[in-house]
């Protein structure tokens, strides 16, 4: 089951102070490196006697030393090395001190006899790379060696002191060019600034701004038509300046208004599109760009929609903590001493309608419930604030749910501030009730360490009004602020308050549901915390290591439980599609005269989907009423022993459970696989997976025909997905308020107990895809499920 996703640093050392680590390419030991880069010391003793070598004053005084000691070396090369009477030096020599990879041998004073012959070509050296790490390494530390350090070096590099002393002299001249280098270019960043600041200066003493209403000043009298714009200047800046206190609401700390355009408002969010920006800039830090992709057929937001959601959510989050922590008058308990129901005068007097007045023909549907769930309060929050994981988590009660678009993603990292907009189709597992079609904003809050809430809100009238729609803007429901209180409790449990509150069309249900759907138990707050508590039960104990008493698994890996498990989720998926016509699969609903008009009939096409047999699908379901308990029903119905006096796939006889797996701590929650007795040795046994679930809103019991060869590759961990199967099943839920007594006979005082009953069934009428449907076919599920009802009826001693 899917119930969401469970540095060294090289330090300076030596000279005393910071030292810049610039990467050098050793160029001179290939002979590439350029002439000017490599120091000369007949230059170097010039510079010193005229003029400061280094322009840039940050410069000089880094690398005063260095110069001190170049100048140094420059005296010592034009004393050791005259050639002739005029004291110059040869050519070879002047040659030589420019290269620092290599060096000559010879050089000795024996080469100055010579003076007279033609300069021979001189041999270089070239360093190793050894040699070269090291001289690199001591650089690093002390870029002026002594002369004991030379000596020491030389030594050890097997090198001549001079070659270390002018490898020394030529390294420092390429880091003072590079550095130089670097300078010139942050200053000619520094002045294309100034020339761009110079020239927006000039542009703006060309065109004046006002002051006061910010626009260009104009000199003489203003004419009507710029008064007008003044005006709605005025109004615009009105209205920023309460955009920023409802942001500066939001974020919990003031935001300052926009009085120049450099505030700190940012002009560039929503710009481009005719709105001025209604966002602060530490607001949009949360924000979501890009936007995820949304669903096919949503409108996008403008920025003037934004501030309009912004608005609406903080209402419907004070609005929705108010009901869940309020108790009378607000709330009061009915006559049945258990049900709380929404004083409607008390809380029209204390609220105002956040998204306007009730429509005509609207009834009010509002409830509240509290439990203790297994599960922290931030798994859960990032649960509902993910469109997938809500749906999984609720299976049975949402069709399909998508998110339109993402407002903000929450702030510093967690889903403090996170503001979307989703659609979702809501369904009660009966073709009676239609699917709640609501778009709404949901918003989640932290309101202390430990305590979330997260509030949906519909938004049909807010588009309708800034899209300029016609029409019906919500069709059938608007849900005003509902959604739920989370508290953490001690060993990973959280105390969680719903509150569901909805404006419906009460025609279009139908008057065997009136009771149930009114009451809040089809769509309220308490089908909603009894399914949480059970999910998270389930995913509890399929968590947990140890495994249950009552789990009959022992021969099935812990692979073979997981796939098992995933299979049974996607039967009861597609089951429920089949019932209320969700997105899981493209149904057609036919209308034929045979058929009953409580019973909805509906077919597709299955095309290459591994999951299911090709062919054409033809679902049918129905509701009914039963003067039984729904504990009676659902026992009854998900007992194997009995079983025959029921199913067809029964071949008349009792079943045999192969295998059971544990969901929760009620047994009626499980995962079973059950075995049909073969009636003769021509008929092969059939396999039949079921996964019962109850719980106080209601039960279920959905059951397929498996292919045993698939199932023994399931149970041994394989792959589900490949694995066809069509389900069939029933929805149990009570008929109305104080409905749910454990059996059929009430006692004095109180009402007898039944059972809304819904049967659905999924048939292949045909393998080829591209047959047409019959009429016998419609005709022969349509008997399937009235033989079914009769069947349940005469076993449970009902009249028909």
């Amino acid at each position: 089951m899917n119930f969401g996703d469970f540095l060294d640093n090289n330090s300076c050392s030596g000279g005393g102070g910071a030292r810049i680590d610039i990467p050098f390419t050793n160029s001179i030991t290939n002979n590439t490196m350029p002439a000017g880069a490599i120091s000369q010391p007949r230059f170097l003793s010039q510079s010193l006697s005229s003029k400061p070598m280094f322009t840039s004053p940050g410069l000089s005084l880094a690398l005063q030393t260095s110069m001190e000691g170049q100048g140094e070396m420059a005296r010592m090369v034009e004393n050791n090395e005259m050639s002739n009477v005029g004291g110059r030096r040869s050519r070879d020599e002047e040659h030589e001190s420019r290269s620092g990879s290599g060096d000559m041998d010879g050089a000795s004073g024996d080469d100055q006899d010579a003076a007279d012959k033609p300069p021979r070509k001189k041999r270089y050296h070239r360093h190793t790379p050894q040699q070269i790490q090291e001289l690199e390494s001591l650089f690093k530390e002390c870029p002026h060696p002594d002369e004991k350090q030379r000596l020491e070096l030389s030594k050890r590099l097997c090198l001549e002191t001079r070659q270390v002393k002018f490898w020394f002299q030529n390294r420092r001249t390429q880091m003072k060019t590079q550095l130089e280098r670097h300078e010139n270019s942050i200053l000619r960043q520094e002045n294309d600034k100034l020339r761009a600041e110079n020239m927006s200066i000039r542009e703006a003493m060309r065109n004046p701004i006002c002051t006061n209403c910010g626009g260009p000043a104009v000199i003489g009298e203003i004419s009507l038509e710029e008064q007008h714009i003044r005006i709605e200047n005025a109004r615009l800046k009105d209205e920023l300046d309460r955009v920023c206190a409802l942001a500066g609401k939001f974020l919990g700390r003031p935001i300052p208004s926009m009085g120049m355009p450099n505030s700190s408002l940012e002009l560039g969010v929503g710009g481009g599109n005719g709105f001025p920006a209604l966002i602060p800039s530490d607001f949009s830090v949360g924000m979501a760009s890009p936007l995820p992709k949304a669903a096919a057929g949503t409108m996008s937001v403008n920025p003037m929609e934004r501030s309009m959601y912004l608005e609406l959510a903080l209402s419907a989050m004070d609005e929705l903590v108010k009901m869940a922590q309020s108790d009378e008058p607000l709330w009061v308990r009915g006559l049945d001493g258990g049900r709380e129901i929404l004083n409607q005068e008390e809380y029209l007097r204390a609220s105002s309608p956040c998204i306007g007045m009730k429509p005509n023909g609207f009834v009010t549907e509002a409830s509240r419930e509290s439990g203790m769930v297994i599960i922290n309060s931030l798994a859960l929050v990032e649960t509902l604030m993910d469109s997938n994981k809500w749906a999984e988590m609720f299976p049975c009660l949402i069709a399909r749910t998508s998110t339109t678009d993402v407002i903000s993603s929450g702030m510093g990292g967690t889903r403090n501030g996170a503001l979307q907009l989703m659609n979702a189709a809501l369904q009660v597992l009966s073709p009676l009730v239609p699917v709640r079609e609501v778009n709404f904003l949901r918003f989640c809050k932290q309101h202390a360490e430990g305590v979330w809430a997260v509030v949906d809100v519909s938004v049909d009238t807010i588009r309708e009004a800034a899209h300029g729609g016609g029409g019906a803007a919500f069709p059938n429901c608007r849900r005003l602020p509902s959604g739920c209180l989370v508290q953490d409790m001690p060993n990973g449990y959280s105390k969680v308050t719903w509150v569901e509150h909805i404006e419906y069309d009460e025609s279009v249900v139908h008057q065997l549901y009136r009771p149930l759907v009114g009451s809040g138990m089809g769509f309220g707050a308490q089908r909603w915390v009894a399914t949480l508590q059970r999910q998270c039960e389930c995913l509890a104990i399929l968590m947990s290591s140890t495994v249950p008493p009552r789990d009959h698994s022992a021969a099935i890996t812990a692979g073979g439980r997981r796939s098992m498990l995933k299979l049974a989720q996607r039967m009861t998926n597609n089951f429920c599609a089949g019932v209320c016509a969700s997105s899981v699969h493209k149904w057609n609903k036919l209308r034929t005269e045979n058929v009953d008009e409580d019973v909805q009939v509906m077919t597709r096409k299955s095309i290459d989907d591994p999951g299911e047999p090709p062919g054409i699908v033809l679902s049918a379901a129905t509701s009914v009423w039963l003067p039984v308990s729904p504990q009676r029903l659902f026992d009854f119905l998900r007992d194997e022993r009995l079983r025959s006096e029921w199913d067809i796939l029964s071949n008349g006889g009792p079943m045999q459970e192969m295998a059971h797996i544990a969901k929760g701590q009620d047994h009626g929650n499980c995962v079973s696989l059950l075995r049909a007795s073969a009636v003769n040795s021509n008929q092969s046994s059939m396999l039949i997976l079921q996964e019962t679930c109850i719980d106080s809103a209601g039960s279920l019991v959905v059951y397929a025909p498996v292919d045993i060869p698939a199932m023994h590759v399931v149970m041994n961990g394989g792959d589900s997905a490949y694995v066809a199967l069509l389900p069939s099943g029933f929805a149990i839920v009570p008929d109305g308020p104080g409905s749910s007594g454990s059996d059929g006979n009430g006692g004095a005082g109180q009402r007898v107990g039944g059972s809304l009953l819904t049967v659905a069934f999924q048939i292949l009428v045909n393998s080829l895809p591209t047959a047409k449907l019959t009429v016998e076919s419609v005709e022969t599920v349509n008997n399937l499920i009235s033989c079914t009802v009769q069947k349940i009826k005469a076993a449970l001693h009902c009249e028909s």
